[in-house]
């Protein structure tokens, strides 16, 4: 008889302090062995890591990292944040500008996550009651 693994989703909230992402990444990681996915941890990592970086970064509030089971083998991260504003380029839409020089202290994180996963995408969530409104970027791997 065979059996089929119950979807499951985990969301860890984060307070804006400069360790929380890799407190994530730490929780990613536990997740992953938890379900038997190790073998996606080096890209999860990659991919949590950015989209959490970039939320610590670019906000000023609290953030979370969702982990959710696709399909078999197959994990989508995402990051909310209380920012509305989608990064330029994060979806299929949006058009990257060219890599940075190599000399550039930071943006390569979006060329790193659009070349490591599977897939993006970006949700801009409205505000409904006490929900806070934001935007949700996340990314799939396999």
């Amino acid at each position: 008889m065979a059996t089929v693994s119950p979807s499951w989703a985990y969301t860890l909230h984060l307070p804006h302090d400069p360790r929380a992402p890799g407190i994530g990444r730490a929780t990613l990681r536990t997740v992953l062995a938890a379900h038997d996915l190790v073998q996606l941890a080096p890209t999860a990592e990659l991919l949590a890591s950015e989209l959490l970086t970039n939320a610590h970064l670019h906000t000023r509030g609290p953030y979370a990292l969702r982990l959710r089971a696709m399909e078999t083998g197959r994990l989508r991260i995402g990051v909310w944040d209380s920012d509305p504003r989608v990064p330029s380029g994060f979806t299929d839409e949006g058009a990257l500008v060219g890599v940075p020089p190599v000399e550039a202290e930071d943006g390569r994180g979006l060329h790193l996550l659009r070349a490591c996963a599977d897939s993006v995408g970006a949700s801009v969530l409205r505000e409904l009651g006490a929900s806070k409104g934001g935007k949700l970027l996340w990314a799939e791997c396999r």
